[in-house]
């Protein structure tokens, strides 16, 4: 079994599935899952309630339903031997079709430097959950949200500048940069925190969050930092 990480797709067994669909759902909530079981779709890793130190510890997985199931968002826990495989969301080169025309041109730009960086992106969210089911998720409204795989802090600083430089002007993309630990931060936070421009970062793991705090220097020191996520 691969290392458990937020965002990472799990596929339910029969028997799994059997499993979910035996709680007690609301009517909504069970037509969801009936037909996300009948249709082989996958849930998705999310934070994990209770610690992860041995096979036999639940895995915590949600469904972020589309429109048709006005976008609910459901908590299921499983046993580890209901999953029979993992996978990851579409890269963002492969989701860009799903967005708006006029911002196409400039995410393909931007996917092209993202790449020679050496920056992995995935495209999670409505666009990612769009991508893998071809259920209608996309609104006028919908944010890109991107999922960063960096190295190290000079990685993340690059990334997040060609996000700035590159993003298209009319669409938001949001996202998280996540290092090799699985420490994730949202790339606009990463920035005001190098910056300077706020002395606090949210960093979000598998099994919660924790605060790094820059001490009020000017700009921030990555040395702690830089040591855990590295």
């Amino acid at each position: 079994m691969p290392p458990l990480h937020r965002h990472q797709l799990a596929y339910l067994s029969a028997q799994g599935w059997a499993g979910v669909l035996a709680q007690p759902w609301d009517e909504q909530a069970r037509e969801c899952l009936a037909a996300w079981a009948g249709a082989g779709l996958p849930l998705v890793v999310t934070r994990q309630r209770t610690p992860r130190d041995s096979a036999a510890a639940p895995v915590w997985l949600g469904l972020c339903a589309p429109n048709e199931w006005s976008r609910r968002l459901l908590a299921i826990q499983v046993p580890l031997a209901d999953i029979g495989w993992f996978s990851e969301f579409p890269q963002l080169a492969d989701v860009i079709d799903e967005l708006p025309r006029a911002a196409q041109r400039p995410l393909r730009e931007t996917a092209s430097a993202l790449c020679r960086l050496g920056v992995r992106t995935r495209a999670y969210g409505s666009v990612g959950w769009q991508g893998v089911t071809g259920l209608a998720y996309l609104h006028e409204r919908s944010d890109l949200d991107l999922w960063l795989a960096v190295d190290d802090a000079a990685q993340a600083d690059a990334a997040a500048d060609c996000l700035q430089r590159c993003a298209p002007a009319r669409l938001r993309v949001d996202g998280e940069l996540v290092f090799g630990d699985g420490g994730a931060v949202a790339w606009r936070e990463w920035a005001a925190w190098r910056s300077g421009r706020t002395t606090a970062l949210l960093v979000k793991r598998l099994g919660g969050v924790d605060i790094e705090r820059s001490l009020g220097a000017p700009v921030p020191t990555m040395g702690s930092l830089a040591e855990r996520i590295a």
